[in-house]
């Protein structure tokens, strides 16, 4: 199983473009216990706007909100010169990661804060006939929009569970639920991913 992985890894140099190569990305919802993570595979040479749209389908989330990437002291996203971000469609993910080991920031909504943490867990040669991005593995389901951050999701999850509690008709309510059973935060589902993310593929602008 190694020599397979290494045969595959394509560590950067002055012959090898971005457009010849991929990052493999996990992407971890900070403070999230246990863990919500995804596994993921995307082309080096897409831009930073274009990772958002792969990780808002990967996760699950509906883009309603603000949104930044960090990287050192610099931010991306829907460029506003008072917040400090620059635009994510001008920089791309091999210029601010282009080594095994870096890391990004992701924020979502600047009002729960859900904020991911991004490592380059390699840089690899795609595989032919495999369309990219694709999402490997994954763990646990999304939170909710709007429900308060992952303090929040906790307190939701606390009160989902417990059918006794004072919120908890409003909050199946809310979630537009008939019962708690309907909504598992241990659920996940690549093969699901991977279809919504079939539709970015033929999209991304290759480099």
């Amino acid at each position: 199983m190694a020599a397979m992985a290494n045969s595959r890894s394509a560590k950067p140099n002055s012959r090898t473009s971005p457009s010849q190569t991929a990052h493999k990305i996990k992407i971890t919802l900070r403070d999230s216990r246990p863990p919500i993570w995804r596994r993921l595979e995307v082309p080096s040479g897409i831009t930073l706007r274009e990772l958002h749209d792969i990780i808002q389908v990967a996760f699950g989330w509906e883009d309603y909100h603000m949104w930044a990437f960090e990287s050192g002291q610099n931010r991306y996203g829907v460029a506003d010169r008072d917040l400090g971000i620059r635009s994510a469609a001008s920089k791309r993910l091999s210029q601010v990661a282009p080594h095994t080991g870096d890391r990004l920031r992701y924020t979502y909504d600047f009002g729960d804060d859900w904020e991911h943490d991004i490592l380059i867990e390699d840089i690899i040669k795609p595989e032919p006939d495999t369309a990219y991005p694709r999402c490997l593995t994954g763990r646990r389901a999304c939170p909710p929009e709007d429900c308060g951050g992952i303090w929040g999701y906790d307190y939701l999850i606390e009160i989902l569970a417990n059918p006794h509690h004072e919120e908890h008709e409003d909050r199946l309510e809310w979630l537009g639920l008939d019962s708690a059973d309907q909504f598992d935060p241990a659920a996940f589902d690549a093969a699901r991913a991977n279809s919504a993310l079939s539709a970015l593929a033929a999209v991304l602008v290759k480099s």
